[in-house]
């Protein structure tokens, strides 16, 4: 009897999960930003992980974020760039909302900025076709995915003087 009952509530538990919905992504063209470049709704309903964005930080195949930026701290990370700034406090310079809208697309809050844009798929001054030569065609994969860039921001958030 306890048996029959077990199933029944695994039974009944199976059907409420497969009826509520999945956890959805912010689409990078639907992303709100405010007037200083600041995202506030976060990209993902899935909260920042810091140990997967220190690792997307210092991934050449997703992030490469260190090609450019160095942390003091990070001595694991060989070639560490100088083209942007050092981000040793950028917990501390930036909020949240603020760092979302950097990584997601810098030029919203620094228009000079070098930096690509993480979290966009059109507006780009030249996309290439990958290794082609070829120009690229709008609307093109994010180089992160809503998930990525939100680990990401809970890493640089760590980062405080």
């Amino acid at each position: 009897m306890l048996r029959h009952a077990t199933s029944a509530v695994l039974a009944a538990l199976l059907a409420l999960a497969s009826a509520m919905p999945l956890a959805a992504d912010t689409a990078p063209q639907d992303v709100a930003f405010g007037e200083y470049g600041s995202i506030e709704t976060p990209l993902s309903d899935t909260a920042g992980d810091p140990e997967k964005g220190a690792e997307i930080y210092a991934d050449k195949g997703s992030g490469n974020c260190v090609a450019c930026h160095a942390i003091s701290d990070r001595s694991d990370a060989e070639f560490q760039g100088t083209i942007g700034p050092a981000l040793d406090g950028a917990g501390d310079r930036w909020d949240e909302a603020q760092l979302r809208g950097i990584v997601a697309d810098a030029k919203k809050t620094f228009p000079e900025s070098m930096m690509p844009g993480f979290y966009k798929t059109s507006g780009f001054i030249r996309p290439g076709d990958a290794f082609t030569g070829d120009a690229g065609s709008e609307p093109l994969p994010p180089l992160l995915t809503a998930q990525q860039v939100e680990d990401v921001i809970a890493y640089l958030a760590t980062l405080k003087e």
